[in-house]
Parts: structure tokens; sequence; C-alpha cells
């Protein structure tokens, strides 16, 4: 994950809402918020009372007193003229007012405690005047419609309904003037309540056709049109979004019943993959929409059984074998009306199952699978039910787009396996899956229930275990990107979350949502009071809690949001500020980054970090991700690995994982469950800036000395002693490296648990020759360096700490990928990059700018079609944007490296060399098992010419052109192939080791 450094006081509200403030509204706030486009017009005749109703809602007052001055005019004795009940929620008082054009007040409670508007005093003006929160609005709240509102359905009247679920306001008032009118006074005429989600207005226009309007939260936050104002017809007109719909059906309405059955499901397919069928079809259309489908599938000895499915897809496993089975498919609405029966699929399962059981990794060597790696969000949807925009939809432009942040999903994800597999790859390496919480999460770094799979990534009949069952299914791995270093800016669910540090006031009422006890956040079910999905009730007080630990609470900070409105103390997390409990979280800003602070210091305010040396800490993320290795996944990427102690790594959580995997699934399993750690480097040199502890390389041994048996010293003793030894005494291996022509059984005796992202490699792919020569440069501090992770760029960073998707052209991409795919370590690529998706595009802009414009851009519209893989990097049929994806030149390279490298062991888990070696980009590479009789050596050159000194004699023949060489001196001279081409040439040693000659189809490069 990126780290980013803490912002500053005075940051964007959506990334910072800092502190919390007394609901005695002690302090004068400035309002800054937008005014309307146009000046408004003062009513012509003002009235001679004002009827001032009181929200009692949020108070706990035996009595209610309004205190107040007409304009002009002198105070009320103290305590003011005591309220009358109106109606529920309400107290009212009608003030006459002489000639005065409004009035002064403040509110008590007769007893000493005041609502002074926070100092200010409240300005009211005439007629129905409410009070809610700090908010004045014009409104009867307790009439309804009121009689002064015309009826809807009356000549020359506008009725208007506006969208609440986006805006956050308690209360809407419609500011407007008739076409050739005169505006309203501001901030106009309050709407009422309509439905959940909506407020209504219906106004008179007399002779007007249309009227000219604005909306405000009675406050100073207005909804202008950016500036230009509404323009709304006659008639029912709906505003959301600031999208105008004229003639509009009543969003409010009962509807009709629903009698209409969805349409037949179309596209149905069944295909067998041992004793598992996946079935998928095309998704029905309907009226109201489609909610659920049926599977009926017959065959066997078990009979007719009916499965319901939220998705298209469906993972059937466990069948019998050698077994005809058939499959239809209905669709069911809301209404329960069901469509009628499919066409049939048929499928016949294989003799014996060729994937194992659901739930089981699939345990071969980790080095055999190349990863392709996909933000699970932005991939491809699947499922549209389950997207969210969150609380930055419409700032971040994603909202202009049509796309929310939380897109594609695991049914996405399932239906484009064949895709991935089309293109060679074995392995899908997904962001975080825990249930996350923050104003923008879709990338699953902001973990807020680590036992809880994010349901806005999955689907009926498309969970994560369907997703693994899936993948499985066709031989894939699934690589779970997990977090130990933090937690969400709202705590972790189980271990500890802050109760309350938010202040819903007169300020804040538009962001913190009115308390609901009954509801439980979960990212995707909308709350019904706010509207909101990202509902934050349960994290603000009106009042002091009690037990509060926050230091200062509610006191002014001195800094104002960008609406201009007060920041107080406890209303953003802050490591400094008491909120977290110590034992469970640390409690400090990072301040060295190659310190030892890194390692237990807050990385960002949105990322709670961890005690990670607290046993109750270790034990709640060991439980949570126990339950994702239970589930088959095949491996671990660490995310912020750096930012934990390697002694906290090798006591506890990586023989955890082992411990489980081991006791799950044997030890076999757990010896190829590949955990791979991201010690993020952005440097260029071998130790990062002469810090051990802080290069990736490091987090690959196990300790070397004893240390206290209380985590928290060990962690500093250990710090302390490696840096004093210094890069020069570090330990050193020979594991990657041949030994003359000889390939030498890897001691992994003192291996942590721990593989790495290659990190120097990935900050020198500004081109391929450099990321060679810096990567062999690190090879003999790593454990084992043919077990690094390594890509150009990713969802963080490109070459060089850059923070924009690789754009060098495609025949460095050619080049780049030729000697991945070939030189040590396991070939990783960021989705999209088989057609440079992308390119020079700012990856990372958090809610600044819309996600269509940069690296983490919606892939989706790339893979529509249907592809069908027969085997990886070999694609039986392509239909649609999937097939022109396919057919990219970065495409076509991926399909046949992956058919070379998985034909030629040496280039998956050989050890290499360059001794006798000319060449800037030339090796040679071994691997030998006696245990299957494997002995594979091939000779490599990446786009220059070679020759190759002192190696075998025999023949070898080049897996790109078939060319055949016989050497008989221990010589072979290689020309040029260029750039981004490639040749392999394999030793021919007979028998199960004979030389494959040429593999695949020449292509745009590999020719």
């Amino acid at each position: 994950m990126r780290r980013t450094p803490r912002r500053l006081p005075g940051r964007p509200l959506a990334a910072a809402l800092a502190a919390a403030g007394l609901l005695g509204l002690l302090t004068a706030v400035p309002q800054t918020a937008p005014a309307p486009a146009t000046e408004p017009v003062a009513a012509t005749a003002a009235a001679t009372t004002a009827t001032v109703f009181y929200s009692t809602r949020t108070r706990d007052w035996s009595a209610y007193y309004l205190h107040y001055a007409p304009d002009g005019g002198s105070w009320t004795s103290v305590p003011g003229t005591r309220m009358q009940s109106a109606c529920a929620d309400w107290v009212k008082l009608t003030v006459p007012l002489g000639g005065a054009a409004g009035l002064q007040a403040t509110f008590t409670d007769g007893s000493g405690t005041w609502d002074n508007n926070a100092g200010r005093n409240y300005d009211l003006g005439t007629g129905n005047i409410t009070v809610k929160d700090g908010v004045v609005a014009h409104s009867d709240p307790c009439a309804g419609t009121g009689p002064e509102e015309p009826d809807p359905g009356g000549p020359n009247t506008a009725s208007v309904y506006y969208a609440t679920s986006t805006v956050g306001w308690s209360t809407v008032n419609l500011h407007y003037r008739p076409h050739g009118g005169a505006w309203t006074a501001v901030p106009g005429v309050g709407m009422e309540a309509a439905c959940t989600g909506w407020v209504r207005r219906t106004v008179d226009l007399g002779s007007a056709t249309g009227l000219q309007a604005a909306f405000n939260n009675g406050t100073g936050v207005w909804d202008n049109n950016n500036g230009a104002d509404y323009t709304l017809p006659a008639g029912l007109t709906t505003v959301k979004d600031r999208k105008v719909t004229a003639s509009a059906k009543d969003p409010c309405a009962a509807e009709e019943p629903d009698t209409e059955a969805p349409s037949v499901p179309t596209g149905v397919k069944a295909v067998a993959d041992g004793v598992s069928v996946l079935v998928t079809w095309e998704p029905a259309t309907d009226d109201r929409g489609v909610t659920r489908y049926q599977v009926t599938r017959t065959g066997g000895t078990k009979g007719t059984l009916v499965t319901d499915v939220g998705s298209t897809v469906l993972a059937d496993t466990g069948l019998e074998a050698k077994t005809a089975y058939r499959y239809t498919v209905r669709a069911v609405d809301a209404a329960g009306n069901v469509s009628a029966e499919s066409a049939a699929a048929t499928a016949t399962t294989g003799e014996k199952p060729t994937a194992p059981a659901a739930g089981t990794p699939l345990g071969t060597d980790p080095r055999k699978d190349p990863i392709y790696f996909v933000l699970t969000a932005r991939f491809n949807d699947g499922d549209p039910t389950n997207n969210r925009g969150g609380s930055q939809h419409v700032k971040s432009g994603n909202a202009a787009n049509d796309d929310p942040m939380f897109r594609g999903d695991f049914k996405g994800l399932v239906q484009k396996l064949d895709y991935i597999k089309g293109l060679g790859f074995s392995a899908i390496w997904i962001t975080p899956v825990v249930l996350n919480r923050s104003d923008y999460d879709y990338h699953g770094y902001h973990g807020y229930d680590f036992y809880k799979v994010d349901p806005r990534l999955e689907s009926a009949g498309a969970s994560y275990q369907d997703l693994i069952n899936a993948a499985h299914a066709k031989g894939m791995k699934i690589y779970q990107d997990v977090i130990h270093n933090h937690s969400s800016r709202w705590g972790a669910k189980g271990l500890f979350t802050p109760k309350t540090y938010g202040v819903r006031d007169a300020q804040w009422s538009w962001y913190y949502d009115e308390r609901n006890d009954g509801f439980e956040y979960d990212g995707l079910t909308v709350e019904p009071k706010s509207g909101k999905s990202y509902y934050n009730g349960d994290l603000w007080s009106t009042a002091e809690p009690s037990g509060n630990t926050c230091v200062g609470w509610g006191t002014p900070t001195g800094h104002a949001s960008p609406e201009g409105y007060r920041i107080y103390n406890c209303q953003w997390p802050s490591p400094t500020s008491g909120m977290f409990p110590k034992a469970l979280y640390h409690n400090c800003w990072i301040g060295n980054w190659e310190g030892e602070d890194s390692r237990s210091c807050w990385i960002h305010d949105d990322l709670a970090d961890f005690n990670t040396e607290n046993a109750q800490v270790q034990n709640y993320l060991i439980g949570a991700y126990n339950k994702y290795i239970d589930m088959g996944v095949d491996g671990f990427r660490l995310d912020t690995a750096v930012h934990i102690p390697r002694t906290t790594w090798n006591r506890r959580f990586l023989p955890a994982i082992q411990e489980r995997v081991t006791q799950r699934f044997g030890a076999a399993a757990a010896a190829n469950f590949f955990v791979f750690g991201e010690v993020a480097a952005f440097v260029n040199d071998k130790w990062n800036r002469g810090s051990v502890n802080h290069s990736a390389q490091f987090f690959t041994w196990k300790e070397r000395k004893e240390y206290s048996t209380d985590d928290e010293k060990a962690a500093l003793e250990m710090y302390d002693y490696e840096q004093q030894q210094g890069t020069a005494a570090q330990p050193v291996s020979d594991n990657a490296f041949l030994r003359g022509n000889a390939y030498h059984t890897p001691d992994r005796s003192r291996f942590s648990g721990m593989n790495v992202i290659d990190m120097r490699m990935h900050m020198n792919f500004g081109d391929a020759n450099n990321a060679f020569h810096n990567g062999k440069d690190s090879d003999d501090s790593y454990h084992d360096a043919t077990y690094n992770v390594v890509y150009v760029d990713s969802h963080d960073y490109g070459p060089n700490k850059s923070s924009e998707r690789y754009t060098g052209g495609t025949d460095a991409w050619a080049e780049n990928m030729s000697l991945m795919w070939t030189f040590r370590g396991i070939p990783t690529l960021y989705y999209g990059s088989e057609i440079e998706f992308q390119k020079g595009k700012k990856i990372d802009c958090g809610p600044t700018c819309p996600l269509a414009s940069t690296g983490r851009a919606y892939f989706g519209d790339h893979l529509t079609g249907e592809v069908t893989a027969s085997d990886f990097g070999k694609v039986t049929s392509a239909t649609g944007k999937a097939a022109d994806t396919l057919a990219a030149p970065l495409a076509r390279h991926l399909q046949r490296l992956n058919e070379i490298r998985r034909a030629v062991p040496a280039l998956q888990m050989g050890q290499y060399s360059t001794e006798g070696i000319t060449g800037s980009m030339a090796y040679k590479r071994r691997y030998t098992d006696a245990a299957t009789g494997t002995d594979s050596f091939a000779l490599v050159t990446v786009s220059g010419g070679a020759t190759y000194t002192g190696i075998p004699n025999g023949t070898y023949k080049d897996a790109v052109t078939g060319d055949t060489r016989t050497v008989s001196g221990g010589t072979l001279t290689v020309p040029a192939p260029g750039k981004g081409n490639l040749r392999v040439y394999v030793l021919d040693l007979g028998g199960r080791n004979a030389a494959p000659g040429k593999i695949g189809t020449a292509g745009p490069y590999l020719k």
C-alpha cells in the first residue's frame, strides 16, 4: 500500500474531519459557503408574527423557553417565554413582531442551559420558522404540506422533489423565483419529508410556466447547480445529484403491483472440470429488476436439486465422476414472479477430480505461477447492485462518469477467469477483502471488520468462497492481500472501535448522521434515516461521552474546514489525542521513515496503527486470517510489512500462518503457501539508505540471536543490534545461484517464512537493463531471490517512485516482460498493462479527481464479450472487446512468454549465473529435482546478443524460433534478437528432459 505523509490541519474535509465540539455552541464560526448565483430579492410584505418551532429531538430538557428581541426592540426577561408542545419532537411559540421584519432569539431550559447559536444568537425572520440542531428553515413541521402550499395538481404549479441521500442535509430549503417574478427571502421555503431520501415542495407559479431555483440547508451551504441555478418547469420535477428530470414519476408514489415475470435467461453454459461444473448465463431483464435465479440440476444419483443464486455464476462442486448433468435457469423478481425455464445446458464430469476439493489450496510451488494483480473493485463489474459510490462520489467526479468507486466484484472476476487464464496467468493477487470503512475505501486498505468479507464485493452465488472455488477449478491460485499493520480510522470491529469522536452540532449535522442503534454498518446496506450506505451515526456525540479519553474534547483547534466550519478537538482520529488505547494502538506519528518510529507509529490519519507487539492485537489478527486460510486461499501478500518489527513477524504472525495451513491442509501445502511482503524501499541502492531494518531482503531471514521474551522490548533490541551490525555483517546466501553449471539444493534453514516484492528491480524498471543489473546485485542478500515477486508498476508507484503508470512505450514493455518471464523471480502484471492501460496517468489522487482519469480506472469495458481458455495462454474462442484486448501486441507477447516459461522448469524455479557470459541481459538457468527426474538447463538472452562459455556440450533448441545448435567446445554464440525479443536455448537431455523446441506461434516480438 502506498504510504502517504500525514496531513496537516486545514486538510480537506473528506480526508480529515478533526476533533469534536460542545453542543452548547459557545464559539462563533464563520460561514463561507457559496451563495446563490443570483442575489435574492427581499419579500415585499412582512408578516406581523413569527411562529418559531424548536426541535426537541436531540435535547433532554424538561422545559423550553424562547428568549427573544424583535428587530430594533428589547429582549424579553430571562428565561423568556415558555414554548408549548406542537407535535412529536417539536415545541412552538408565536411571537408578535409589530412592524419588525424579524427577531433575535436564543433557547433555554430555564435552568441555565442555553442554545445561543454558538454565541451569535439566532437571526430569525417571519412566518413559520424551524430551528433544528442549529439549522434554521421555513416550514410548519407539524402541518404536512400546510395550507400555504398549493394543490400539486393545480394549474401552473411546480412540484419539486429533491434527493437528500447525497447531500446529507437534515433540513432543505427551496429558494426560488417564478419566471419573471421575485426571489423568495433567503433561505427560501422549507421542503417537507416525502419519503426516504426525498423532500418535496409544491409552489404556485401564478402565470409563469417555470421557475429558477437553488437549494440550501439553512446555514449557508448551497446547491445552486455550480453557480448556474436550476431552471425547473411546471409539473412534477426531480433533482438528484444535479440532474433535473422534468415530467418525472413521483419518486415516493406507491408502485402498482408487479405481475410481470422476468425474461428467460439466455446463454446458459455448463463446463465440467473434473467433478466440478461451472454454470454461467446472461442476465435476465425485468421491469422492476431481477433479484435472484433458480438453477435446476438433474442427473446423477441424488435426483433434482434447485439452487438459489444471486449472480449469473454457479460453481457446482463435489459431483459424481463420469456423470452427465443437465442445468436450466429461471429468473425471479422481488415480487416472486418467475420466468419460464431457460434452454438446458449439459456437461459430463471426468473420471476423477482434476482440481482439489473446495476450500483447499492448490499447494504447488508458487514459482510456477505468474501473477495477475487486480484491484477487485476496479476490474470487472459482474453485479451492479453492490456498486457503491460513498461520501466522495460527487466530489471526486466519479458521479459524473457513472463510475462508483466500488464497481468491480467477485462475480465480475469469476466471469473473467478464462480471460486471465487465456493470458497465461495461474495466480491472481487480489486487494484486501475484509470489510472496509472510510470516506474512500474501494481499494481495501482501510480494514474495519477483519472477520467479515466486504459485501460490496460479494453477490449471492459469487461469494469470496465461490471465487476461490471457481479459480481452483481452473487450476488458478488466489493470493489475498492482508494487513497486519493498521486498521481504519474507525478502529477494528471486535478489537476496539472509538465509540464517539465526532460532534454532531449545527455545523456538522450534515456530515455526522443521526444515531440509529438498530443499524449496523456493513458498507452495502443503506441506513434508512440517512439514506446512506456510508452511515456514521455510531461515531458522534452531542456531549462529551462518559469515559472519554480524548484530550481537550470539544475545544476549538483554531482551524476551519474548507466550508469555513470550526474544527474541534476529537472530531478526527489522531494517535496523540488519546482516542485510541495505547495497549492496542500506537500513539505517535512517524517522524523518520528510516527510523525506528516507522515501525511503531501512524503512517496516516486514515490508518490507525496497531500495537502489533500486544498479544490481544496479535490474536485478533491471527484469528481473522485463519478464517481465510480455512477458505483455501493459496497465499498472502503482506501489506506495509516494513512497518512491523521483524521479530514480531518471525515470532508471531509467520509461524501462525504456517501452523494453520499445516493443521488444515498438511505440511506440503504449508511449504507452498506463498507469503510475500511489501517492504517499501523506494531507493535504487542495495540497502535502503544504509538501514538494514528498512530493506526488503532483511525480512526474508530468521533472527540470529535471542531477545527479550517481551515482544515490545525484543523489537527494540533487535532493531538496535542489527543497525549496529550494519550492512556488511548481514547474512548472505547462494540459494539463487548456480555453482558453475550445477543446481544445488537450497539451504532453507534460515528462512523467516516471508518472501518479498523486489523493490529494487521495481524502482529500476525505467529500462530492463537497469532492472536486471540492480536486481542481481542484491540477490546474495535475500534468503532466496527465486521467490521474489517482480513487477514494473502497481497500484502505488511506477519505476523510480513515479506516481504514473509506466509509459516507456510498447517495445520497452515487451523487453521488460521478456526479462521478468525468464529471469529469477515470479513475474507479476498489474491489471491492464497487457494493453498499456492508462499509461502515463496518475496512479492515485484520492477523491480529488475521478478514478476514470487515474491508473485505477475501471477495466471492465475492455473485457466485454466471452473468452474460453483451453489452457494457460491458449484461447479457444473470444468475442467482443475481450477479443480485441487479447489481440493487442503485449497480450499476445504475454501469452507466448507464459507458454515458454511453463514448458521450461529452469525458467520457473531455476537458479542462475552470469559467469562466463558476455551480453547485457544474458544468463543461464538450471533446475533439477531427483524426486521427479527433472533436469532443465536453459541459456537466455534478452534483446542483445550473447556468448556463453564453459557450458555443457550437447544439443540446444531455441524455444522461440526452434533453431537448433550443437555445442562441442563448451561455447555458444547467439546473435541479438532485437528489442523486446528473446532467445531461450534449452539443452536437450532426452526423455522427460528433452528440449521442447519452438513453443507457440511467432508474434509481434517473439519471432
